[in-house]
C-alpha cells in the first residue's frame, strides 16, 4: 500500500523560476495532468483570472451586486464561521503539546465528640500542579498537524463557497437580464401579431379575407400573451433569488439592468494544465484533508505504544503532615512527584481497528483528490469549448434573425397588398419569435460559459493566499 508522506503534500504549489513553471503533486498520475489544453483558448486573452474578473463585463451595477455578496452572502457568512470552528478545534489539540497546570485550593473543618469532650481540627492547602503527557510517539503531534490540516482545508473551503457565491450571484444577474430581454422580444412579437392581426381584420371587413385568418390571428395573439406571464414569474424568480444571494429579502430588491448586449464579453485564457492545480481552493481543500488523514494514519499507528505521563504538584498544607494516627501541627510545604507508564495489553482489536480506518480513510481522500483534480481539468476543456461554440452558434443565429424579420417586413407588405397568403404571414412571425428568443438565451448561455471559465480558473484565487492566511 502507498503510504503518503505529509513533508510532500505542499510541493504541489512549488514554482520553477522561469515563466515556463510544472507543477507537479506525487498524488496524480503522470497521465492525469494534460501538457496541454485540448480546446482552443482565446488569442491574447489574459493569462488566468484576476481577483476582480467580474470587472471584465464592464457593468458598474455587476460590480456593486457581486461587492454586496462578498459581504453579505450568508453561504460565506457561515463558512467563516466553520474556518473559525476549525482554528478552534486545532488550539483545543495543540493544548495536549503543553502541560496542563492547576491550582487546588482545600479548606476542611473535622470535629468529633467523644464522652463529655470535643475536638476539632482545620485542615487547608493550596497547591500547584502540573501533568504532562511525554509524546515520546509523536501521536499528539500528529494529531495536532492532522486538525492544522483540517483548519486549512476548512479556509480553503472557505474560498470555494465564496467563489461559488460570487459565480452564482453573476449568472444570476445574467439571468435576470436574459429574462427582462425575452420579456421585451415577447411583447415586441405581440405588437406584430396585434398589428398583423389589425391588417386581416380589415380585409376581412372588405372582404378579402375569410374568418378562419382572423381566427387564426387571434389563437396566434393570445398565444403571444400567455407567454408574457410565464416570463414574468421567471423573472421574479430571478429577482429574488438573487436578492437571497446579497443576504437581502426578496420584496422591495430591483436592479436596473433590462438586457445583456451593453455588457462586454470578456476573454481570459489558461495557463499551462500542471499551474490549475496551485489555483482552486477545491483542490487545496482536499490536498488538506489528504494531509489530514496522512497525520491521523500516524497517530493511530503511535496509539500502540505506551503512554508516559508526568505529574507533579506541590505547596502548602496544614497540618503539615497528615498521617493515619498521628498529625504534624503547623504550616509547612508539601509536594508530590510521579510518572505513570500505561501499555494496552488487551482491548478486543479495537486499536488496530482504528488505525484500519484510518489508513481506509487516507485512501478514500486520495482517490476523492485524484477526483477533484480530474474534474478541474474537465471543468475548464467543458468551458472553453462551450464558449467557443456558443459564440459561433450566436453569431449564426444573428444573421437568422435578420433575414426573419426581412422574410416578415416582405411577407406582411405582401399580404397588405394581396399579393400573397395568410399563412406565409403566420409562419414568417412565428419563425421571427422563435429566433429572437434564441438568440437571448444562447447569448445568456455564452455568459453564463464566460463565468464558468472564471471559476474553473479559481477566479484569482492562489495557493499562497492560503498560506499567508496560515501565518
Amino acid at each position: 500500500m502507498m503510504r503518503i508522506k505529509t513533508v510532500f503534500l505542499l510541493g504541489i504549489s512549488g514554482l520553477f523560476a522561469s515563466g515556463c513553471a510544472v507543477i507537479t503533486s506525487p498524488f496524480v498520475k503522470t497521465a492525469d495532468v494534460p501538457v496541454t489544453w485540448e480546446q482552443p483558448a482565446p488569442v491574447d486573452a489574459p493569462i488566468w483570472p484576476a481577483t476582480n474578473w467580474w470587472q471584465a463585463f464592464s457593468s458598474p451595477e455587476l460590480d456593486r451586486v457581486i461587492i454586496a455578496a462578498q459581504t453579505n452572502n450568508l453561504d460565506v457568512a457561515a463558512a467563516e464561521a466553520r474556518v473559525l470552528q476549525a482554528q478552534a478545534r486545532a488550539r483545543q489539540v495543540g493544548a495536549s503539546l503543553l502541560p496542563t497546570v492547576n491550582l487546588n485550593v482545600l479548606a476542611e473543618r473535622q470535629g468529633a465528640i467523644a464522652s463529655s469532650s470535643a475536638s476539632h481540627e482545620n485542615n487547608f492547602g493550596v497547591f500547584l500542579g502540573a501533568s504532562y503527557e511525554l509524546d515520546f510517539w509523536g501521536k499528539n503531534r500528529n494529531l495536532f498537524a492532522s486538525a492544522g490540516a483540517l483548519a486549512k482545508a476548512t479556509r480553503a473551503d472557505r474560498e470555494t463557497v465564496a467563489l461559488t457565491a460570487t459565480a452564482g450571484t453573476a449568472n444570476t444577474y445574467f439571468q435576470l437580464l436574459s429574462v427582462r430581454e425575452r420579456l421585451s422580444i415577447a411583447r415586441l412579437n405581440l405588437e406584430n401579431a396585434q398589428m398583423v392581426l389589425d391588417i386581416i381584420q380589415r380585409r376581412f371587413e372588405n372582404g378579402l379575407a375569410n374568418a378562419f385568418e382572423t381566427a387564426q390571428q387571434r389563437a396566434t395573439v393570445f398565444a403571444l400573451q400567455a407567454i408574457i406571464p410565464l416570463l414574468e414569474q421567471q423573472e421574479l424568480d430571478s429577482r429574488a433569488t438573487l436578492a437571497i444571494l446579497l443576504g437581502q429579502k426578496p420584496e422591495g430588491f430591483d436592479v436596473a439592468g433590462e438586457n445583456l448586449e451593453d455588457l462586454a464579453s470578456p476573454a481570459v485564457a489558461p495557463g499551462l494544465p500542471s499551474e490549475l492545480l496551485a489555483r482552486r481552493p477545491d483542490i487545496a481543500t482536499a490536498e488538506a484533508a489528504l494531509e489530514a488523514a496522512n497525520a491521523n494514519v500516524a497517530a493511530a499507528r503511535a496509539a500502540f505504544f505506551p503512554s508516559i505521563q508526568l505529574v507533579g504538584a506541590g505547596g502548602l498544607q496544614n497540618p503539615a503532615l497528615q498521617g493515619v494516627i498521628t498529625t504534624l501541627g503547623g504550616t509547612g510545604a508539601a509536594f508530590a512527584i510521579g510518572a505513570s507508564l500505561v501499555q494496552t495489553v488487551f482491548d478486543a482489536g479495537r486499536l488496530a481497528g482504528q488505525r484500519d480506518e484510518a489508513q481506509a480513510r487516507e485512501q478514500e481522500l486520495l482517490a476523492n483528490y485524484r477526483n477533484v483534480v480530474l474534474s478541474a481539468f474537465s471543468d475548464v476543456e467543458r468551458s472553453l469549448g462551450n464558449i467557443g461554440h456558443l459564440a459561433e452558434q450566436e453569431n449564426f443565429q444573428n444573421q437568422q434573425v435578420l433575414q426573419n424579420e426581412q422574410a416578415f417586413d416582405v411577407a406582411q407588405r405582401r399580404y397588405g397588398e394581396g399579393l400573397d397568403n395568410f399563412l406565409t404571414v403566420l409562419e414568417a412571425q412565428r419563425a421571427l419569435y422563435v429566433a429572437r428568443d434564441q438568440v437571448s438565451q444562447t447569448r445568456l448561455a455564452r455568459f453564463q460559459a464566460i463565468v464558468g471559465l472564471y471559476r474553473a480558473l479559481g477566479g484569482g484565487w492562489q495557493a499562497e493566499e492560503l498560506d499567508i492566511a496560515q501565518n
